[in-house]
């Protein structure tokens, strides 16, 4: 089969190698899947970079989130089992840890919908608490926030998003913004103050960090709070504790993947209901682009240097150019 190997660390371009392997064998408690699409994350690069939490053995196949299909000829979404991941026409993955792909969203969508969604309904509802009637602002959003976006509208809150750049403002309007605020036109604090009246955004949703963190330290509502959930800037805030005390608001810290051995039934809880708002319309991962599996090693670099409005999928089934 084809799959993408990395060798030794550094930008996805440059290591990411399409090679002919062997089928992967499953083990204990394993299943092996057809790969129908997987979808690009941030985490795929870092991977790349031997930057990332997880540091599989090299050499690895990248790709986090996958829709793929057992033997038996059921669709799936599953989180591969590394070194063989998503970026291959076959992927391993833990049988126990499957779950359907909802039958109102295309594999490609179908892809797009775990790791992104079930990190912001974790952010939103169990950690934060959003409420109807609150205002809700996301960082980047666009392909990951996008789903924070969504999820915001969908539980009735209004939602402000802050891009950079005139398409990812577009795409931010599309997922249903409110209100968009583009950081490299606009001062974001003076802007988010004028769309709140003054009084700030109640729940920050925050994958970015670096600037955007400390904006957050100026725009969030008393009683309001900053959910951490990533650092695609490059830059970890140190956060002033001092600052959190006198404005009284929360800073709160998610890493979803520990609900996977912490409490495995809350994430299965979470698709149950994320396949109920996708059957009735309330969120669709926003797909800017469809490539075909020799297309991955350029699509994970864009999604890296950051120059995507929406989520990138690979489908190992097209063969000839890219489809949009």
């Amino acid at each position: 089969m084809q799959a993408w190997q990395v060798h030794e660390n550094g930008e996805p371009s440059e290591v990411m190698r399409l090679e002919e392997v062997e089928r992967p064998t499953p083990g204990d408690g394993q299943v092996l899947l057809r790969v129908r699409a997987a979808n690009v994350n941030f985490p795929d690069a870092l991977m790349c970079r031997g930057h990332y939490q997880v540091r599989p053995p090299l050499p690895f196949t990248p790709g986090v989130e996958i829709c793929g299909e057992t033997e038996d000829g059921r669709r799936v979404i599953a989180n591969p089992a590394l070194p063989y991941g998503g970026f291959a026409e076959y992927a391993v993955a833990d049988a126990a840890a499957l779950l359907p792909a909802p039958d109102a969203l295309d594999d490609a969508e179908a892809a797009a919908l775990h790791i992104g969604y079930q990190t912001g309904w974790f952010g939103l509802h169990r950690r934060a608490g959003l409420e109807a009637g609150e205002t809700l602002l996301v960082h980047a959003a666009g392909g990951v926030g996008t789903a924070a976006v969504q999820l915001g509208k969908a539980a009735g809150a209004r939602v402000i998003g802050v891009v950079g750049g005139a398409d990812k403002a577009a795409a931010a309007r599309e997922a249903g913004c409110d209100v968009v605020i583009d950081r490299r036109a606009e001062d974001v604090v003076a802007a988010v103050k004028e769309a709140t009246g003054g009084r700030g955004a109640d729940v920050i949703y925050d994958p970015v960090g670096g600037d955007a963190y400390t904006q957050s330290t100026k725009v969030v509502a008393f009683e309001g709070r900053i959910v951490v959930v990533g650092f695609a800037s490059g830059t970890i805030p140190s956060p002033a504790l001092n600052h959190a005390l006198v404005k009284n608001y929360s800073i709160l810290g998610l890493h979803w993947g520990l609900y996977n051995t912490k409490n495995p039934k809350l994430v299965l809880r979470c698709h149950e209901q994320l396949t109920e708002l996708a059957a009735r319309g309330a969120i669709k991962p926003l797909i800017s682009e469809r490539v075909p599996l020799a297309g991955a090693a350029a699509a994970v670099q864009r999604v890296a240097d950051g120059t995507t409005t929406g989520r990138v999928a690979v489908v190992p089934s097209l063969r000839n150019g890219a489809a949009a």
